[in-house]
Order: structure tokens, then sequence, then C-alpha cells
């Protein structure tokens, strides 16, 4: 996860190096191993280095093959060899790192490198041949990237703060995010930032600056027509095998990896993949797993299963217990201040479990994305494909194979498709009467929370709930909160059920029986896996532990808050019921705090700008 920057002055200024500089610096924390800039004129990059792999131990940052293109990347290249057989060149994979793999892909490929690349990156390639800047992002949005078109310049990095560096950027607010993290926790809008000035480079999306002209656009979509058949049952889950191998093990890399290990089968399923790849190394190898538990709190079984799991693998597990922590610990410290709001409750034993991993690696595996491609509530979208398309002999002999496996008849999901023919919605919180009159009728955002926590259509023909989930603004969200540009712990997280290899293949083979209660993977860890982990249904946390800390009196300042003047542009904040109430659904609690985590993110916001400001002296001292 290292750090990149970049500043293009379209009236053909000379770049300032210094503030080029300033900006590199900033992102020490990221990338503690190098920095390096370079300039060309009206053109710079910068890079601070975070070694993961062992290749990156030859690698340079800003990087050229040629002297005439140029690159700064925060890239994890998978499937290397194919790439480099495309390629065509003679090519040592044991010594190529990821970034120069980029450059050649670009020499023969131009703009379309990224039809050929597959793992998570972040760069941008200045091409001097044609004065053109070439930046894109990966499929899913694992590695962030956000730029800013002000003035006569375009600043870039993969680090919100270091853009803000710039003094030509503003730190005027962007409404609309602020209002989509109160209503829905987070920007729904996948270009923007919270910041005017700044926007996002959508996942699956290149931005191309040629002659001034800035345009972005999508190199790809999700798919909805892929068919995988097999003959045998035993084809489907040998190939799940197979592609999870691959997609765990470009993901490693290292001798020495972390895994989040609850007790869950995801989890504990991407820790079995990587103990078994790394055991087939011939040089010795340290992985853990980090498990957060509630040993009081609440009632929670995740210490004993994921415990389980790990005397089964063979590996040490390092827990950190939960049941201590405060509602909003530390929330004013430097290391959680965020550069965009977000529900910060549980932040606190969230940075010590990166802080935990950090003392070990640099590199941390993550079970995130099995729901949305390995679960299925129910097989009528399935069926009534089959239906619609007049294949009722597959469908006999799917039904036919269901039953003489599993002794009954498969779930059919009728009831949340009834729901949707009658116009009958899950329950959702109802639209907050604290918003702020004037923001809610400027930006309509009745009629947006509305439609945002409304049904949609249907878009997969088998698969509508996976496409739904995978396409969500959810997962950049995600990912970024986790970046070290946001956590400011050099640990990458690494997320192999988002290989594209594999969710390509999941999308494409039949939902029954292998997405019924996870089918496929539970039939892949036979063996592997503790019978009581591999067998585990999908279960819920017993009891909620954010309900029970604001019940303790230690959380009760929360409902007294005193907000900012800045809060009353969004927020009422004597319509703000009771954060505690009882008998408020959790989902509403979770709503009624989002004041409070905007007030606090507002206060933070002033020493946010005191931290970069700093960074820019300390920084121009060491220039």
């Amino acid at each position: 996860m290292s750090g990149i920057v970049g500043i293009i002055n379209l009236d053909g200024a000379t770049v300032d190096r210094q503030m080029l500089q300033q900006m590199t610096e900033f992102m020490a924390y990221r990338g503690p191993d190098d920095r390096d800039i370079w300039v060309d004129g009206n053109v710079g990059f910068g890079h601070a280095l975070l070694r993961t792999t062992s290749e990156s131990l030859r690698e340079q940052q800003p990087c050229s093959l040629d002297g005439e293109v140029w690159i700064t990347a925060d890239a994890r290249i998978d499937g290397r060899a194919e790439l480099v057989e495309k390629l065509n060149g003679s090519i040592d994979l044991k010594t190529v790192t990821d970034v120069e793999l980029i450059l050649r892909a670009y020499q023969v490929w131009e703009e379309d490198c990224v039809k050929h690349l597959l793992g998570d990156f972040a760069f941008a390639i200045w091409d001097s041949r044609v004065q053109r800047l070439f930046c894109a992002r990966d499929h899913f949005g694992v590695k962030p990237f956000y730029y800013a078109r002000v003035g006569n310049s375009l600043i870039f990095s993969n680090t919100l703060n270091g853009v803000r560096i710039h003094p030509q950027v503003s730190d005027e607010l962007n409404d609309l995010a602020i209002a989509d993290f109160l209503l829905f926790g987070y920007n729904q809008e996948i270009d923007t930032t919270t910041f005017a000035d700044i926007q996002r480079l959508p996942p699956a999306h290149c931005l191309t600056l040629s002659r001034e002209t800035l345009q972005s656009k999508r190199y790809w979509t999700l798919p909805v027509d892929g068919h995988i058949r097999y003959k045998k049952a035993s084809d489907y889950v040998d190939r799940f095998k197979e592609l999870l191998g691959v997609a765990v093990e470009d993901r490693l890399r290292s001798d020495s990896v972390g895994v989040f290990m609850s007790g869950g089968l995801d989890s504990t399923t991407i820790a079995a993949t990587a103990k078994e790849a790394l055991s087939k190394q011939s040089k010795a190898f340290d992985l853990r797993a980090y498990t957060t538990v509630f040993d009081r709190l609440i009632p929670d079984r995740e210490r004993y299963y994921s415990g389980l799991a790990a005397e089964a693998l063979g590996i040490p597990i390092h827990y950190l217990v939960a049941d201590d922590y405060t509602l909003f610990e530390r929330w004013e410290q430097p290391l959680l201040r965020r550069p965009e709001p977000t529900d910060v409750s549980f932040l606190a034993f969230s940075v010590d479990q990166f802080k935990q991993i950090a003392t070990h690696s640099r590199v941390v595996l993550d079970g995130n994305g099995g729901d949305p491609v390995l679960y299925s509530r129910g097989a009528y979208f399935y069926f009534a494909y089959l239906v619609k398309n007049l294949q009722f002999l597959s469908l006999g002999a799917e039904l036919v194979q269901y039953v003489l496996s599993h002794g009954r008849l498969p779930q059919p999901g009728l009831r949340s498709q009834v729901k949707r023919w009658l116009g009958i919605s899950s329950w959702r919180p109802p639209y907050p009467s604290w918003i702020s009159k004037e923001l809610s009728q400027s930006l309509n955002l009745h009629q947006r929370w509305e439609k945002l926590t409304g049904e949609s259509a249907p878009i997969h023909p088998i698969r509508p709930e996976a496409y739904e989930q995978l396409t969500a603004p959810l997962w950049p969200y995600l990912f970024e909160s986790r970046d070290p540009g946001v956590t400011g712990i050099p640990v990458e997280v690494r997320y192999p059920f988002f290989d594209l290899r594999l969710v390509n293949y999941l999308l494409a083979i039949p939902p029954v029986p292998w997405f019924l209660h996870k089918e496929l993977v539970r039939v892949a860890m036979a063996g592997i896996l503790p019978e009581s982990v591999r067998l585990r249904p999908k279960t819920p946390l017993v009891g909620d532990p954010l309900r029970e800390l604001l019940q303790q009196p230690r959380g009760q300042w929360m409902e007294q808050f005193k907000p900012t003047s800045e809060l009353a542009e969004y927020v009422n904040r004597d319509a703000v019921g009771l954060i505690s109430e009882i008998n408020s659904h959790i989902s509403e609690v979770w709503l009624n705090l989002r004041p409070l985590n905007l007030d606090l993110w507002l206060q933070n916001l002033e020493n946010n700008q005191n931290q970069i400001d700093t960074g820019e002296k300390l920084c121009t001292q060491k220039a």
C-alpha cells in the first residue's frame, strides 16, 4: 500500500519541487521504506514505498523503462505468469516488479493495458511522447485514487489528506456527501469525496488527461452472461479450490502473513487455503490469525470456534478482547482521525488490532466478500430462469440431484420474492426528522432516501443478490477505510474473495446446490476444517455490543453532547432523540448516532488541518 502523488501544471509552469517533496514526505507513514520524486517540467510524481513482496525489494519509484514513460503506482499484479506470456517478453518472474509489468503492458497495449491487468492497483502514467496522463483504479476499488482539478493544476494521490496539502485545493465541504453519511453511513456517489474540490476515481475506471481535456471512463463491468456447466459435481468443487488457491497464493507473496479470522466459514477457509499454499514453499513461513472477541459483554462464541480452527490448522491465534473498550474511545487522538466522516464508535479496538498485526506482518488476508459470492437465500431466480428459457430437463436434473444429496427440496426463497411482487419493502428506519430542513429541501434528500433504500430491479438473471452486493458502493468504502492512508498503519489488507477470476467463476456456475447455505465451500473444506466450524450455520451475534454499551453509565454523555456550530448546517440537534432508546431497532440506534459521529469529525477536521500544516512545515525543514 505505497503512497502515490502527482502534480500536472496545465499552463506549462514548472512543478514546484518543494511542494511535491512535501506531499511525498507527508505519506511517509504509509510508505516508510523509501521516498522519491521525479520532475520533468510541468509534470511531477512522488512515491512513498511500502515493500510487501519479495519482488518489491528491488523496486524504486517513480519508475521508467525508457526515460519517456514514467509511472507512480500502488499495485499488486496477479496472474503474473499469464501476463508475461501475453507480453511475449523474456522477463524474469522472480525479479520483475509489479510496476515494471504495468509499464510493459502499457508499452504493448497503451490505454487498453488495464484490460489485461489483474490484481489491486492505483497508478498514474505520464507519456511524454504524446503529453498524456493515464491513470487507473482496479476492478473492485481496493486501492483508492483521488484527484482535484483546480486552477491550472491537476493533483492526484491515493491519500486524501495528501491532496489537501496542495494550496490550490480548498477545504470546502461537499454537502451531498455529508448528507449521505448522515442518511446511509457513507457517501453513495462513487466519484466524489467529502471535499468539493476532490474527486474520487471510481472502481474499474481510468482517467486520461490529454491536451487539457480530462476524461474518466469505465473499462470493465461485472459480467452477467457467464455460463459454466460440468458433468460431474466434483468438478465444480475442484475448480473452486483451484481458483481460490490461486487467489490466495497471489495475495501472499510474503513469508510473514496475518489473517483476520473469526470462527465463521469464510475467514477460516481463507486461513486454511493460505496455510496450504505456504506449506508448498521450500522456505519457512509465519502465518498467524487475529480475532476480536467479547468474553463478557455479550454471548460470543468466536473465541471457541476460531480456536478450534487455529488448532486444526496448526497456526497461532491472537485475540483482542473488546469488552473493556468504550464507545468513541480515544476519538480525538491523531491515529483515530479519519479524512472523511465515519462511524467511529468502535474505531479504537480496530486501530489496536492493526497495531497488533503491524508488529508481525505488513500483509493481512480478509474473508470479506464471501457472503455475496458464496451465499444465496433461495433458488427462486435460478428456477425461474430455467423455466423462462424452457430448460425443464435441467430444472428436473437440478432438483433430483439436490434431493438425492440433501434429502429435501431446496428452499425456493419465495417469501422475499412475494414481498417484491406486492411492493412490500424490507424494514428500514424512518427518514430522520433531525436532518436540517434547508439541507433536505435543497438536495431533495427525502426522495434520495426513498430511492436508495427501496428495492432495485434485478440485473443478474440467476444471482441478482450477489450482483447487487458486489457492485454496491459499500465495498470501495470498506476497502478505503482499511487502507493505510486512512488507518495510519502500514498494513495492507488483501481480499481473496474479490479475485476477478474467482468472482467470474462463481457468477457463472449453477446456484443450486452450490450457494444454498454455502454448499460449495462446505464441501470444499471437508477434511480440512473442523466439522463444527465447517457445518456451523450462518448466525448473527446473539447480543449487540452497541446496545449494551449505550446502557452503561459511562455512555450517558452521548445523550447530552453539545454540537459545534458547523453541525447546525446539517442537523437540528434538538430533534435528535435518545440514542440509547432500548425499544429502538438497532438500525435506528446507528442512525441516531451519526449526528454525534459527524460532530466529532467536524471537531477533528481542524485538528486534521493542523496535522497537515505541521506535516508541511516538517517536510519543508527536511527539504
